[in-house]
């Protein structure tokens, strides 16, 4: 078997082993967000519900087979990503541990336990924004975002700091960076970054000062489909209603706690770590430390939504895919090719240990009182098939084109 045949095989079994750990049905809480529309009146998160309704009548099937469609074209192309970079940079094992761990990470762990949640909608479109800003359609791209932001406010924290950080580095004429404060990338950045930011602020007032007025309306309209649960309908209507001071002022007491003093710091700050890691050697940023540092902020904005959320779990595994994002990134400006048959040093293979021990052997704390399947002798089964390809594929030959 060839080597790229190989490294398809072990990107697809950890996607697959990854998913079947925790894949389910959409819960009460997710089914929930596509009943939610502006039959009402404007509610925030309302907008893809609304699209939704004009496509297909609203009930249990139709939002999974639009949640499962969803997952999969999300899946379908993080995965294709994957493949043409890690197919680009042929010299490099660095990227193979990177693009590794994050098919084992708890973000695709999540991703496929909470299925149909909007978050994964939020993700498609920043990848669309990356890729139209990588074609220099700055405005539409803004277009994008703040279509985004109406289906969902946490957009503000995931899609707008990576597009931000795509802007840059297409604009920016050379690599490494010199200087990314000119007076034309300031321009363009404000062109991204007005219409998204507009939205987000509209959206704020609104809540604030009309939101709450909503709060009994949703409910019994949520209450009243016969598969939402009594509770989840409560939850969603809240989440949909009270505005951000007030989730603020509930959940920013616990924000330290949440981001230094829980078992995520480590499950998933080593592996986070160690992608930091990869993507610093792969792209030889110790010769542009500012687009490092830049890097490490937008990588970690999205744990910010610790102070007004209390899913400390998913909160955390967002990272992980603003880390895949940027390197696509990274990638796509980066000329240098690393040299053949890189080592990697016996300190980055024990963190590569640890972290992958951390993914694959962790059981993650899931919603609604789930586990995840497979017990710990067969999950010690199932990970050998891929400790023995990476083996394979650091001593096959490097074909060239």
């Amino acid at each position: 078997m060839s080597r790229k045949a190989l490294l398809i095989l072990l990107y697809f079994y950890a996607l697959v082993f990854s998913i079947l750990k925790t894949i389910r049905l959409p819960n009460d809480w997710s089914e929930a967000h596509w009943m939610l529309d502006y039959r009402f009146g404007f509610i925030k998160r309302g907008l893809a519900g609304e699209l939704f309704g004009w496509l297909s009548e609203k009930n249990e099937f139709t939002i999974l087979v639009l949640s499962a469609g969803i997952l999969f074209l999300l899946y379908f192309l993080i995965f294709m990503i994957a493949v043409k970079e890690t197919d680009t940079r042929k010299n490099s094992f660095y990227s193979i541990l990177f693009f590794l761990i994050f098919f084992l990470s708890q973000y695709i762990v999540f991703s496929a336990h909470l299925i149909g949640y909007l978050d994964h909608v939020v993700f498609l479109m920043t990848v669309l924004s990356v890729f139209l800003i990588k074609k220099r359609n700055i405005f539409l791209a803004s277009v994008v975002a703040a279509v985004s932001i109406f289906i969902h406010e946490i957009s503000f924290f995931l899609l707008l700091p990576v597009s931000c950080f795509a802007l840059i580095l297409t604009e920016c004429r050379q690599f490494p960076v010199k200087s990314f404060f000119s007076l034309n990338l300031l321009k363009k950045l404000a062109l991204l970054l007005s219409l998204p930011v507009l939205t987000t602020f509209a959206v704020s007032m609104y809540q604030e000062m009309n939101g709450a007025d909503y709060f009994n309306t949703v409910f019994n309209y949520l209450n009243h489909i016969p598969f939402i649960a009594h509770k989840a309908a409560d939850s969603v209507s809240s989440a949909y209603t009270k505005s951000f001071s007030y989730y603020f002022k509930e959940q920013s007491g616990h924000f330290i706690q949440r981001l230094f003093i829980s078992k995520a710091t480590v499950f998933y700050g080593i592996p986070m770590i160690f992608s930091l890691w990869m993507i610093f050697k792969e792209f030889r940023l110790q010769k542009n430390l500012p687009i490092f540092a830049l890097l490490i902020i937008i990588s970690f904005v999205p744990l910010l939504l610790h102070a007004v959320a209390y899913d400390t779990y998913r909160i955390w595994s967002f990272p992980f895919m603003i880390m895949f994002l940027s390197f696509w990134i990274l990638s796509s400006k980066s000329t240098e090719t690393p040299e053949p048959h890189e080592n990697i040093s016996l300190t980055e293979l024990a963190v590569f240990t640890v972290s992958f021990a951390l993914v694959t052997m962790i059981p993650n704390s899931l919603f609604d009182d789930q586990v995840e399947r497979f017990s710990l002798p067969i999950r010690l089964i199932m990970v050998l098939p891929m400790l023995i390809m990476l083996y394979f594929i650091k001593k096959a030959p490097i074909q060239k084109d």
